[in-house]
């Protein structure tokens, strides 16, 4: 249905109202997006740190990063995980001056099997942000959903007091045992999992209702509010504003700025689609998962397993990257490279 010229004028933009249903996170490590989109919340990951990183505007926040790994000294290797960890806090320092709420700043994918090192490399990231008085309130952390990563995330919560963001999240399982573990909130992928789908299957285009990644956010919120959970679902990795219009309601939703751009230009009315009064009527049975359990369910979602072990290994990879990257900044000009 076409909107009259006078009445777009009048209506908000697809950005605001879903605004009025939807806490809107932004999806970017880049300052100026923050700004012109006012968001609450931000997230950060390994790969938006690293696209950021080698734009010339932030070259002081990683001379900064650089100098501080330097100065704790160590070995080599112990140097480049000080910058890289330093790095990754002062990105969202920064990003912390320009919204009022809560920042997502992940751990290294590399010990997404490892309980204790998650644990112990959050509780780091979180003293440094107390370094540059930020306190933890303001952070999450973001822990890949495999049973380690959500048993970390238990600890971490009851335990430390450290907000928990379960990224990687594909699988109904994954939402259940991150729900049971009482984690603040959850980032189920949205876009990944049509991804798969598309690649996978005969059909190459769905309608957002129809979209198997909206669906799967959509039984996941359905779930939590039907049995008073508390944990927080952020709808996350979109690829069209047609996934982010369809899931409007839902807690939260975290944005790339080009799909941000794409909402504020459009003046289309939008009714949530997503609500607690629904969420309490529908047919879903309660269940529990020990980590048997657990992981048998999760292993019977092809798509879900394949997209877990591709998301580690991709965060993992721009992790080398931005290391590498850091390594040729610390040492090869006093090598006279």
């Amino acid at each position: 249905m076409s909107v009259s010229p006078v009445k777009r004028q009048k209506m908000e933009s697809a950005l605001d109202q879903l605004k009025h249903h939807t806490t809107v996170v932004a999806d970017t490590g880049d300052f100026n997006a923050i700004d012109e989109y006012k968001p609450l919340d931000a997230t950060t990951n390994p790969s938006l740190i690293l696209a950021a990183a080698q734009m010339p505007a932030y070259q002081k926040l990683v001379d900064d990063a650089v100098a501080y790994g330097k100065k704790l000294g160590g070995s080599e290797e112990e140097q480049i995980k000080n910058a890289s960890d330093k790095l990754f806090v002062l990105f969202g320092a920064e990003i912390l001056k320009r919204i009022p709420g809560r920042v997502s700043t992940e751990v290294d994918a590399r010990l997404s099997f490892d309980k204790e090192g998650m644990i112990q490399r959050a509780r780091r990231l979180i003293d440094l942000y107390k370094e540059v008085g930020v306190g933890k309130d303001r952070i999450l952390i973001k822990l890949s959903s495999t049973w380690e990563g959500i048993q970390a995330g238990r600890v971490l919560e009851a335990e430390y007091g450290i907000h928990c963001n379960m990224t990687l999240l594909f699988s109904f399982a994954q939402a259940v045992a991150c729900a049971e573990a009482g984690v603040t909130l959850i980032s189920p992928f949205v876009g990944r999992i049509l991804d798969w789908y598309v690649a996978n299957g005969d059909k190459k285009t769905y309608e957002p209702s129809e979209d198997p990644g909206v669906k799967s956010v959509t039984k996941i919120y359905n779930y939590y509010k039907k049995f008073g959970y508390k944990t927080i679902v952020m709808g996350a990795s979109f690829r069209n504003t047609g996934q982010i219009k369809a899931l409007t309601g839902c807690d939260y939703l975290t944005i790339s700025p080009k799909l941000l751009a794409e909402l504020s230009k459009e003046h289309v009315k939008l009714t949530p689609t997503l609500s607690v009064k629904e969420a309490q009527a529908c047919d879903l049975e309660k269940i529990h998962l020990d980590e048997k359990a657990f992981r048998w369910h999760h292993n019977e979602d092809q798509m879900a397993v394949e997209k877990l072990s591709d998301g580690i290994r991709r965060f993992a990879a721009d992790a080398v990257k931005l290391e590498r990257m850091l390594k040729e900044r610390m040492f090869s000009t006093e090598n006279g490279k």
